[in-house]
């Protein structure tokens, strides 16, 4: 799949929570194709210290309205800049990099768990594999009710189970301790988020011969495989996560055990 290197156009800006931040971006011509599970590597202008480029999750792609959508965490100036971004402004992103998820057979049940952020890829993927006739069921968890992000997107492509580790939405503690992985069987499983949350589910998954996928946040610089910053231990040797990923089968991650 080609890369490119274009100037995106800020539609609009939403305030999902006090620290995140969704930015609906659209293009002079068509934008190129994009698989659920790719990322964005964003050029960002508005902030004195801020070098390098920084790897966004592809949200949501609406192709009626030629809209990519980034979910954005502020976590400092960087992601502060962004967050500032007004309708009119210009972003310069390279896309679409990395690998995708694999898409699921019409008629599959499939389980997306997301944890805090790492729940960004995974709308564009329910999205998408109920178009193509799959059954997504997703299972997100936030520290608190404030953070839970885009419910009512998810529930738009699916059923929507809840955690939070205050308690204050759906199940106390964390996705791992909802009872849908105890009462409900899934053909595939696809999860994103803090690496423990990841690790527990992975080991979920091959305890029950269910396949599998991950998409891995390692921090990244470049984004094509060249400053090695993002390399990740698999069953294949040192892969780069933003080259070879982000999206691995865990059979092939050796943190899974």
């Amino acid at each position: 799949m080609s890369k490119y290197c274009i100037d995106l156009t800020v539609v609009r800006t939403e305030r999902l929570s006090p620290c995140h931040v969704l930015i609906c971006l659209t293009s002079s011509g068509l934008l190129p194709p994009m698989k659920p599970g790719q990322f964005v590597m964003v050029r960002i202008d508005g902030s004195a210290g801020t070098f390098l480029r920084r790897p966004f999750s592809i949200n949501y792609v609406d192709r009626e309205r030629n809209e990519l959508w980034l979910l954005v965490h502020i976590v400092g100036d960087g992601t502060a800049a962004l967050a500032r971004l007004d309708t009119g402004d210009k972003l310069n992103c390279i896309l679409p990099l990395g690998n995708g998820f694999t898409a699921p057979a019409a008629g599959e049940r499939l389980l997306l768990v997301g944890g805090g952020v790492g729940t960004a890829p995974l709308l564009y993927l329910g999205a998408e594999a109920k178009r193509g006739g799959a059954v997504p069921v997703f299972l997100l968890g936030a520290k608190t009710r404030g953070e839970l992000l885009q419910q009512e997107l998810f529930a738009q492509f699916g059923q929507v189970c809840v955690t939070t580790e205050d308690g204050t939405a759906g199940v106390r503690g964390v996705v791992t301790n909802h009872d849908i992985l105890a009462r409900e069987r899934f053909d595939r499983i696809y999860v994103c988020g803090p690496k423990p949350m990841m690790k527990v589910v992975a080991q979920y998954a091959e305890r029950l011969g269910i396949e599998c996928e991950a998409s891995l946040e390692n921090n990244m610089a470049c984004g094509v495989g060249a400053c090695l910053c993002c390399v990740e231990k698999t069953t294949l040797g040192n892969l780069c996560v933003c080259k070879d990923g982000p999206v691995f089968n865990i059979r092939k991650l050796l943190w899974r055990d």
